[in-house]
């Protein structure tokens, strides 16, 4: 992220409407041209509902004037055309958490769920948010109505506490499964007996696309400290001391171990998954998302 952005990477702007849309928009803006490949633009920055013309499309459809900026065929598409949920799942236990630079991991998932609703409310979707922990469930169902300011509000006011429960009664809440959907679920990967994994598993289905972004920090990818520390669990309070430098190579190889096993599972699954360290560049999310709305159209 370009430095003026990094700037506004504070909790107390995070956590403030206006703060974390301001941060949102600047995300969004930084990457506008890289978005320009994946979503067409429209004048005065909004994003308009066109997709590239194929063959059979209606001829009268087809907007010139846009082909007269581009040389290339776009439709407009119909009303219906356009109508996709997107349900926003943000991992809300205490492992998120986690701070790096002053920036806790839920912080960081605010500012990727809030800039890619940003997208998502400029394409007029109707966009649903969803924090689990074993404390509670909170639903704030798909609505086309829904107002940005509304949805950041719902979003900063998630605390993370407790951990991921083990099993979801009823996984109704936060998928249908014969709708068109986007689901982008946002979490740690911190996990017991593959209870994230699982939810992953179950709310993929042939007619939606699920987003799964992994976030970790540097200390926990790098694990860099040095000599002996002291490590607690933020979601069990368990501590535990560790030489570092002895324990790397083996940490290491059980970092890549994990990572192998959700990519696999991931693949297997057909839902796309990518890691992001606190305070990464966001373009890789913004465009995979936009991709993967254009294949719902």
């Amino acid at each position: 992220m370009k430095k003026e952005i990094q700037e506004l990477l504070q909790p107390d702007i995070i956590n403030s409407i206006s703060g974390l849309e301001l941060v949102a928009r600047a995300v969004v803006e930084e990457n506008r041209h890289g978005l320009n490949k994946s979503a067409v633009l429209g004048t005065g920055g909004e994003f308009s509902q066109y997709r590239s013309y194929e063959p059979g499309d209606d001829l009268r459809r087809i907007d010139w004037k846009l082909y007269g900026r581009s040389e290339r065929y776009y439709t407009k598409l119909a009303e219906e055309e356009t109508n996709i949920k997107v349900k926003f799942i943000l991992d809300a236990s205490s492992s998120m958490k986690h701070e790096q630079d002053g920036l806790q991991k839920i912080d960081f998932a605010k500012v990727m769920i809030a800039s890619l609703g940003y997208l998502s409310f400029h394409q007029g979707d109707a966009m649903g948010l969803y924090a689990i922990n074993d404390k509670k469930t909170l639903a704030y169902p798909s609505t086309v109505h829904k107002l940005y300011s509304n949805f950041l509000y719902q979003l900063i006011e998630i605390k993370a506490e407790g951990k991921w429960p083990v099993s979801i009664q009823s996984l109704d809440v936060l998928h249908q499964p014969y709708e068109k959907e986007l689901i982008v679920i946002v979490s740690d990967m911190y996990q017991e007996r593959g209870e994230i994994l699982n939810v992953v598993k179950n709310v993929k289905t042939e007619l939606n696309e699920v987003v799964f972004l992994h976030i970790m920090s540097k200390n926990e990818l790098k694990l860099a400290y040095n000599g002996v520390v002291t490590l607690e669990d933020l979601e069990t309070g368990e501590i535990l001391k560790v030489n570092s430098k002895m324990v790397k190579k083996e940490y290491y190889e059980a970092i890549e171990g994990h990572f192998k096993e959700i990519k696999e599972k991931c693949l297997e699954m057909g839902v796309l998954w990518q890691v992001f360290t606190v305070g990464d560049p966001l373009s890789e999310a913004l465009v995979s998302f936009l991709k993967r709305r254009q294949q719902l159209l």
